[in-house]
């Protein structure tokens, strides 16, 4: 570990002498004349050369400098504790009550940031869940950071989590103590032994560590307030009001779980590095299933150990089952729903209500405005609540703007408490909130996203597409998860509507979800409800999902057929259109292209009486797609440039994502046609195009990177070498973007076949 400070630490009281003195103004020939000190013997102890002054000599010193009370009794202690020094090397470590804790693993950033901090000195709050291992990390960085601070290391267990928490008065007791004030010397009252304490620490390098603090009035008058001193708080709060103290910036290190990997390489210490490698998928799902809480890992761990016969396969079979999981993490003293029940126990009645009621929101991280529905609390209480929760650790923060979410393993401690405390009746009008409130806003937000829809209907409880296309994204573990309760609490009608409702927000989104299981849903309940019609039109939309999401042609044709089977039976026109279009792209991917051009040519054909932006453009789209696919490109020109000229013109009678989506498709597809005919100018023009359509938003249909590389090409097989390199650069930077998922390969391919001189123009 580096030096802490730029000069080696001295002896304290060598300081201490040197600020007094110059405090009360005197030189060192004076201090001597006053106190019969030589003035050699000054300087050795001013410079750190002798340890301290005899226990006389002191006395001597003090009264000259006039020192009385609290400053008196400190000088005289650092002068003791320097003749302590001198006589026994070594620094003075003082621990009460902290456990020996094991070797700390996958934590070398955390260390790292302690010791930065203790550099600086003051205070560093290590805060974070039950079972995060604060104290693990805390007492590794005192044994590591002891040997930088030469006056020792006081640390005591706060035990501000038990009903009874250590009293502030009490633990000052104990640390005068231990910088040694005899006991008959320490002040009665709570704020005397604070003084006392603070200005013993003033001039000393002390490490203080404050292992398991309930709330900021037990801590504060156990703070030094001395900036060569550093002091460690662990807690499960951040305790955000010590930032209102009269002291140095406190500074926080809030310890959240650890990565897969560290958590697996903390099984490893435990059970055995054969045992792991033996079965690294399941010592993964281990890890995984204990929601690699070090804690979690630490008793799975030790119950392997003791049963040796057991295997990791059979330890994650156990804990699968969410029931039992937290049943299953025990083992001997160790256990963690005790742990989560102290923190609970110290919470509000208030805040204990509203903990048990969020383990009904399925998804994995939720809102405010969720979080007051499901617990029947209006949203302005709600709020100083989840506050409450967030400060206990018991829930946190994401990095999306105002999402909150459980621990995996505190929301089944959460569910266990609901179950026990909560009447049945009140978890069945929670929950039939909960559904409303969230098929609602589903419908709502997708409706948004009908080509029939130009503008926000003024009853929509979104203001603008955007937000309403926020907000599908950021609750999309809740929406999809309430599908599934309101299918299985038999609210057909409801789940049909909603899942209809995101056909059109689906197009193009289809690795964002599983919309497999969206429009299953909406099969299984129209069926439930037997409306035929909307069986035949969800069947088409889970068709689609099963190929474009899943890469699935044969499922895809199936459900397909079968949507056109009952489309044509029940005489539902439209509905027989649609499946006569969709089933053209997996009757291309099966090797079928001719089959394909068939289907999707009737479909273009029956589209005639039906609104443009719903139904025309995308049969017509569909019809010029294949011929392109099936390489009829002169064919698929023909159909696709009067549709680019007729969707420009009638841009406005549609939503804005329809609007950008469908010329975006038209010119990509153009583009595709006029590069199949060898047009590579006009090919270039339409991708330029449609990657200024684009501008920031994230491409749907083909990557940035593969748009660039297509008009890259294009210019290049078009002559104009200068504009190819540009495109090509440009795709060549975005290939790390997460959001373009680029391929260098390609892009450095397409560079390599360029001129070196790029003098050549337009062909």
């Amino acid at each position: 570990m580096t030096e802490l400070r730029d000069e080696p630490p001295g002896p304290s009281f060598g300081h201490c002498l040197l600020r007094y003195r110059t405090s009360a103004g005197l030189s060192q020939r004076e201090l001597a004349l006053a106190s019969g000190l030589s003035v050699r013997a000054l300087r050795e102890l001013e410079h750190g050369r002798a340890a301290a002054a005899q226990e006389k000599s002191t006395e001597l010193l003090a009264t000259a400098l006039g020192l009385t009370g609290d400053e008196r009794e400190s000088f005289l202690l650092l002068a003791r504790e320097g003749r302590r020094r001198s006589s026994a090397s070594g620094t003075r470590t003082m621990l009460y009550g902290l456990p020996a804790v094991p070797a700390l693993v996958g934590r070398d950033d955390e260390l790292g940031r302690l010791s930065r901090a203790a550099r600086a000195g003051g205070t560093t709050v290590v805060a974070g869940p039950p079972g995060v291992g604060k104290t693990s990390l805390a007492v590794t960085a005192a044994d590591r950071l002891k040997g930088h601070f030469p006056d020792g290391c006081l640390a005591i267990d706060l035990r501000g989590v038990d009903d009874q928490p250590v009293q502030p008065g009490f633990a000052l007791e104990r640390m005068l103590t231990a910088l040694g004030v005899p006991a008959g010397r320490v002040p009665p009252g709570e704020a005397a032994r604070s003084s006392l304490f603070r200005t013993l620490m003033r001039d000393r390098r002390t490490l203080v560590l404050l292992d398991n603090a309930a709330d900021e009035a037990q801590v504060l008058p156990l703070l030094a307030g001395a900036d060569r001193s550093f002091t460690i708080i662990t807690c499960r709060r951040s305790l955000p009001d010590l930032d209102l103290a009269d002291l140095d910036p406190v500074q926080r290190l809030v310890l959240d779980v650890l990565p897969e990997q560290g958590a697996v390489d903390l099984l490893t210490t435990i059970v055995g590095e054969d045992v792991v490698l033996a079965d690294p998928a399941a010592a993964r799902e281990v890890v995984d299933l204990c929601g690699n809480l070090p804690l979690a890992v630490r008793i799975v761990g030790n119950r392997l150990a003791t049963r040796r016969h057991w295997s990791l396969s059979y330890l994650a079979g156990q804990l699968r089952d969410e029931h039992r999981r937290l049943d299953s993490l025990a083992a001997g003293d160790l256990r963690l729903r005790p742990a989560f029940e102290l923190s609970l126990r110290r919470l509000s009645p208030a805040a204990q209500e509203v903990f048990r009621r969020l383990a009904l929101i399925p998804g994995a991280h939720f809102s405010e405005e969720l979080a007051a529905v499901v617990t029947g609390v209006s949203a302005q209480e709600v709020e100083a609540q989840l506050d409450e929760l967030v400060e206990a650790s018991l829930l946190t923060v994401t990095a999306a703007r105002m999402r909150l979410q459980f621990h995996d393993l505190v929301r089944l401690f959460a569910g266990e408490r609901l179950a026990a405390q909560e009447p049945e009746d009140v978890r069945d009008q929670l929950q039939d909130a909960l559904l409303t409130h969230v098929l609602r806003k589903t419908t709502a937000a997708a409706r948004l996203f009908l080509a029939t829809v130009a503008d926000v209907p003024p009853d929509s409880p979104f203001g603008s597409q955007e937000e309403a296309r926020e907000w599908l994204e950021q609750e999309s573990t809740n929406w999809l998860l309430v599908l599934h309760r309101a299918t299985e609490a038999h609210r057909y009608r409801e789940v049909v509507d909603c899942t209809w409702s995101l056909y059109n927000y689906a197009h193009g989104r289809y690795a964002g979800h599983d919309w497999t299981d969206v429009f299953e849903l909406g099969v299984r309940a129209a069926r439930q409800l037997g409306d035929q019609k909307a069986e035949a039109d969800l069947l088409t939309q889970w068709g689609a999902a099963f190929q474009w999401g899943h890469g699935d042609s044969e499922r895809a044709l199936s459900t397909m057929f079968e949507a056109l089977t009952l489309a044509e039976e029940i005489g539902h026109h439209q509905g027989a259109m649609v499946a006569h279009s969709a089933l053209g792209w997996p009757l291309v991917f099966a090797g079928r292209p001719e089959e394909a051009l068939r289907h999707a040519e009737l479909a273009f054909e029956m589209s005639e009486p039906y609104d443009f932006f719903e139904t025309r453009f995308w049969m017509q789209l569909g019809c010029g797609g294949l011929r392109l696919a099936t390489g009829h490109f002169a064919e698929a020109l023909a159909v696709l440039a009067p549709l680019l000229v007729e969707a420009s013109e009638r841009i406005g009678e549609t939503n804005q994502e329809v609007a950008g989506k469908t010329v975006v498709l038209v010119r990509m597809n153009i583009g595709d046609c006029l590069a199949g005919l060898g047009r590579w100018a006009e090919a270039a023009e339409h991708y330029h195009e449609v990657v200024r359509l684009l501008g920031t938003d994230r491409p749907t249909y083909r990557s940035r990177v593969e748009l660039l590389v297509c008009e890259g090409t294009a210019w290049r097989q078009a002559g104009d070498f200068k504009r190819a390199r540009e495109c090509l650069t440009r795709a060549l930077d975005l290939c790390d973007d997460p959001a373009d998922r680029g391929d260098r390969a390609p892009v450095e391919a397409e560079l390599a076949l360029l001129p070196v001189a790029e003098t050549a123009t337009p062909g």
